[in-house]
């Protein structure tokens, strides 16, 4: 069994759809807190209104790993990554029209 057999897997796909997001987050923090704590900088997005262009901006890197699973032929993990971008998608219109 090779490694892409090995994490063909439609639970790859969705944890890495879902934790991907939270690094990026991460790293766009460390490059534009200003040496703010994590609860300012988030209140300071919330209050600006715009958490949900700072949602978008932090799951737009599924698209990479959509694209190079769908390279190594990992489908199943296509189909995760795929499913977990669609509920990020629902949050940031749930945020954006009921919230």
């Amino acid at each position: 069994m090779t490694v892409p057999e090995k994490y063909d897997k439609v639970l790859t796909g969705l944890i890495s759809g879902f934790v991907l997001p939270f690094i990026t987050g991460l790293i766009i923090f460390a490059f534009t807190s200003g040496h703010q704590s994590i609860h300012s900088y988030l209140l300071r997005i919330s209050e600006s209104n715009i958490i949900t262009h700072a949602i978008t901006l932090c799951v737009f890197p599924n698209v990479f790993i959509f694209l190079i699973f769908n390279r190594f032929d990992m489908l199943r993990a296509s189909r995760g990554v795929l499913a977990m971008t669609i509920i990020w998608a629902v949050i940031v219109f749930g945020i954006k029209f009921l919230g």
